[in-house]
């Protein structure tokens, strides 16, 4: 999944990166509100994190411009923690607040909850089939026993899983996995898509020529 954290403080933001990035999630990250809304607009994120005092522009003025024409999730994070000002940040259109400082744990917890939002997550299972996918743990079952798979292969199973039913085109995949080099990423992809089928069953992951991948809801 695809997250966007908009912190100008380094070393806050460098833990932030190292944490969700330790937790699976593909990061890109800016450190002034005016990149920070460009690339908000630009391209496609599950979660957005946002800090509140920004230079360029304040996380608020970015929160209101951005929710102008997108709805993706927002988690803001400041030092501020009055009741007033967490009031203004879901007035605003956050989803979700977070008051600095917070552990880790939580902070991953909290965006992953959001990120289920976008999908229609009730829970960190997703079950299919005989296949269970747990993403808090990413872990893989099929008939109860344990799958191996490579971050890379897991990253892109746990995409494709959270939108079964649905056909998810190369391009998407290469933008959440942040692939600049579609062509070349393309035969990589192959691998991956072959080796999940190969682990799961053939069935379980279906290629729509010219469409995309699809995970059927009754694999």
């Amino acid at each position: 999944m695809k997250v966007l954290v908009i912190e100008d403080d380094e070393d806050i933001r460098a833990t932030i990166v190292q944490s969700l990035r330790e937790a699976g999630f593909n990061i890109d990250e800016v450190d002034n509100g005016t990149e920070g809304l460009y690339q908000a607009l630009e391209w496609n994120y599950e979660v957005i994190l946002l800090d509140v005092m920004l230079p360029g522009m304040n996380g608020w003025d970015l929160l209101t411009a951005l929710r102008k024409q997108k709805t993706t999730p927002v988690l803001m994070l400041t030092a501020k923690g009055q009741l007033e000002d967490r009031l203004q940040g879901l007035n605003s259109g956050a989803d979700d607040y977070l008051v600095k400082p917070y552990e880790p744990q939580e902070l991953v917890a909290r965006v992953r909850a959001l990120a289920r939002r976008v999908t229609g997550q009730v829970t960190n299972e997703i079950r299919i089939g005989s296949v269970l996918i747990d993403t808090a743990s990413r872990s893989v079952f099929k008939n109860e026993q344990p799958v191996k798979f490579t971050n890379a292969q897991y990253n892109v199973l746990e995409y494709l899983a959270c939108r079964a039913g649905a056909v998810v085109s190369r391009e998407a995949l290469c933008e959440t996995l942040g692939i600049e080099d579609e062509e070349e990423f393309s035969n990589v992809l192959n691998v991956y898509i072959y080796n999940i089928r190969k682990r799961l069953g053939k069935d379980f992951l279906q290629n729509k020529r010219g469409q995309g991948f699809i995970i059927p809801t009754d694999a």
